[in-house]
């Protein structure tokens, strides 16, 4: 019997007994923080949610070709063994694992003697490091990296022509390395970062002890006295200040970065393609809209329910081959098949440039090109890494 997958292709139903693929969602119990406004629900499931998602697009093909596709779901406390935890999974034949890890926790994921076989889908650590110098065999990126959504950003104001930059930037490591990143698409982009600034928070309650006048005069104190500039960039991953920077800022410029115009690779305002679709059967699945790290999860559960599709086997070598050839394709509503790159296993794939409420542009834009394809005009193309994996 011939059935349709989901991207649309056409593959045969398989017949005797059914292929088991467990696949685990391996996190860490590390709390997140609450977002500045009130507005903004809080999600306890980010990230699992999507991975729930996926599974069940994966068995409805499944079904058809006698594969069973189970979500296993791991969290290891706060800083614990990650060791003992992979002994345990290695032992059960579990070497599928999307790994929802900060990156030095991923690190020692994959430099582990039990992981060596496996194959690991990092769906948060943005760092670029990862996909440099520091690149795994048994690690894919399925989260873009931060010289990605930086890249992005940086072509949406390069065919803006605002090429005068203000960088301000948290104290925290993660604000930094996003803040190094712009400073990267500055100089590749030819545009000027005319000057930087720090901002630290000072500790208190973020969501209830703000004060709407001391905020005011901290950000219009933090934007006063700036030389003449197009946009104000903010790096805040620690979602400290950056939402604050808005209408609040001295000099009558957009804001773009972690606030404001924001690159990611999902948004709740993303209908084309087919998105309309996937975000319903989420919102419907998890009462709340698709998040990124939702949205990594279900890319990296489908590209192992493709992969298995295609080779029919659940043996991680195979998959792993698969997963890296030429002819593997991810449809994930973005208007054009996803592909991971050889020489650091980072799934290319279109950013979304969107604001609270409104999808406003898609990188890569239309004047950047590339021999291979469009998509590697976004973060460490080839020559950028000493990356050589698959060669």
């Amino acid at each position: 019997m011939l059935i349709l997958a989901p991207d649309g292709s056409v593959v045969v139903a398989a017949e005797g007994d059914p292929l088991h693929v467990p696949i685990v969602y391996l996190g860490e119990a590390v709390p997140e923080p609450l977002p500045l406004s009130l507005v903004e629900p809080v999600a306890t499931d980010k990230g699992i949610a999507g991975a729930k998602l996926a599974i069940g697009d994966n068995n409805t093909t499944g079904q058809f070709l006698k594969q069973e596709f189970e979500l296993i779901e791991k969290i290891v406390p706060e800083g614990g063994d990650l060791k003992t935890a992979a002994a345990g999974l290695s032992d059960a034949g579990q070497t599928l694992i999307v790994a929802d890890l900060a990156a030095p926790r991923l690190r020692e994921l994959a430099n582990l003697p039990e992981m060596r076989n496996a194959i690991i889908l990092n769906i948060r650590a943005e760092d670029d490091e990862l996909r440099t110098s520091e690149c795994k065999p048994n690690v894919f990126h399925v989260i873009p990296s931060r010289a990605m959504k930086a890249d992005a950003l940086g072509q949406w104001l390069v065919r803006k022509q605002w090429m005068r930059w203000v960088l301000i930037y948290g104290v925290n490591e993660p604000d930094k390395a996003f803040a190094e990143a712009i400073r990267r698409a500055a100089k590749r982009y030819r545009a000027e970062i005319v000057e930087e600034r720090a901002y630290e928070f000072k500790a208190g309650s973020r969501r209830t002890d703000t004060g709407e006048q001391q905020v005011r005069e901290q950000m219009t104190l933090l934007t006063q006295r700036l030389p003449e500039h197009d946009v104000l960039i903010v790096a805040d991953e620690s979602e400290v200040f950056g939402d604050y920077l808005p209408y609040r800022n001295w000099d009558a410029r957009p804001v773009v970065g972690t606030s404001g115009l924001v690159p990611t690779s999902w948004h709740r305002s993303q209908e084309q393609w087919g998105g309309t679709q996937l975000q319903r059967r989420f919102t419907r699945a998890s009462n709340r809209w698709m998040l990124e790290r939702d949205y990594a999860a279900w890319e990296a559960v489908r590209t192992i329910g493709e992969a298995v599709t295609r080779t029919s086997s659940g043996d991680p070598a195979a998959l792993r081959d698969y997963i890296i050839s030429d002819s593997f394709e991810l449809a994930a509503f973005k208007g054009k098949p996803l592909t991971f790159r050889k020489w650091d296993q980072q799934l290319r794939q279109p950013i979304l440039l969107a604001t609270p409420l409104m999808l406003v542009s898609v990188s890569p834009q239309e004047e950047f090109l590339h021999q291979r394809t469009p998509l590697d005009s976004l973060g460490h193309d080839e020559p950028d890494s000493t990356c050589r994996l698959n060669q």
